[in-house]
C-alpha cells in the first residue's frame, strides 16, 4: 500500500495532506523518514504520524449511537449537524453510513457500518424486521387507534397501505409502535392519517438490537460480534 494512502486510511488526513505531512518530516516509516509519500509500506513496517503509531484497522465496522435530537444521518448538510460529527476518534468516518435514517428531531438507538450487505439486511423491505419506536402525541389517541395500525392504514401520497403493525398504549399520549417497514417519517405520518400529530420521537429498538440503558445521548460505542448477529437474526 503506497504510504499516502495508508495515512489516509489511518487517520482524518486526505491524501493531499497526507502527502504535506510527510514533506513536513511528520512521518516516519521505521524511525526513518521518508523521501515521498508514495512509497510502498509492507504490514510489517511501523509508522508514526507526530510520534503517534497508527495502526490499520481490518474488517468492517459496527457502532450503536444514542442519537441526539438536532443531527441529521448524513454526511453533507448547510444547516443542521452531523450524525458523523459525534464520531470523535474513528477513522475516516465519511466511509460510513447510517442504517436508514432517523429525522433531525428524532431520538434513540441509530447504527453506523460500512457493511453494505448488513445494512441492507435490516432495511430491505423484504425483510420486515422489526423497529420499535416511542411516540409522544400531541393529542388523547382515538379509540380504534390499535385496530387501524394493525389493518394497516393508507398514507397520504401512498399507493398502498402501511405493513401491520402493533401499538401499545403507555398512557393517553403515549405509546411504543412497532413497525416492520421504514417508509418517509412512517410513524409522524401513520399518527397523523388518525388525525394527531407526534410531538417527541424516541427509537428504542431495531432488529435485534435495542438501545443500550448505559449509553447517554450523543455517546456511541462498537457493537459486540454477538449483537452484530443477533441485530439480523430477528424479524
Amino acid at each position: 500500500m503506497r504510504l499516502d494512502k495508508f495515512l489516509a486510511d489511518t487517520t482524518d488526513l486526505t491524501r493531499s495532506l497526507a502527502t504535506k505531512a510527510v514533506k513536513q518530516g511528520r512521518v516516519l516509516v521505521n524511525g526513518d523518514k521518508p523521501k515521498t509519500a508514495a512509497v510502498k509500506i509492507a504490514d510489517t513496517d511501523v509508522v508514526t504520524l507526530d510520534g503517534e503509531a497508527l495502526t490499520l484497522e481490518s474488517g468492517f465496522r459496527y457502532i450503536i449511537m444514542n442519537k441526539p435530537t438536532g443531527y441529521v444521518c448524513t454526511h453533507r448538510d448547510s444547516t443542521h449537524p452531523l450524525v458523523f460529527d459525534l464520531l470523535e476518534g474513528i477513522i475516516n468516518p465519511r466511509d460510513l453510513h447510517t442504517v436508514g435514517r432517523l429525522d433531525v428531531d428524532t431520538t434513540g438507538l441509530l447504527l453506523i457500518t460500512d457493511d453494505g450487505q448488513w445494512s441492507h439486511i435490516l432495511t430491505s423491505p423484504k425483510r420486515h424486521k422489526p423497529k420499535v419506536y416511542r411516540a409522544w402525541l400531541a393529542e388523547d389517541l382515538c379509540d380504534e387507534a390499535e385496530l387501524r395500525f394493525e389493518r394497516g392504514i393508507l398514507l397520504e401520497d401512498d399507493d398502498t397501505p402501511t405493513l401491520p403493525a402493533q401499538l401499545q398504549r403507555i398512557s393517553p399520549r403515549e405509546v411504543l409502535v412497532t413497525i416492520h417497514e421504514g417508509r418517509y417519517h412512517q410513524v409522524k405520518r401513520m399518527f397523523a392519517a388518525l388525525g394527531n400529530h407526534v410531538e417527541k420521537l424516541h427509537r428504542e429498538s431495531m432488529g435485534g438490537l435495542e438501545l443500550p440503558a448505559d449509553l447517554a445521548v450523543g455517546e456511541y460505542r462498537p457493537l459486540t460480534e454477538e449483537e452484530i448477529a443477533r441485530a439480523i437474526a430477528v424479524g
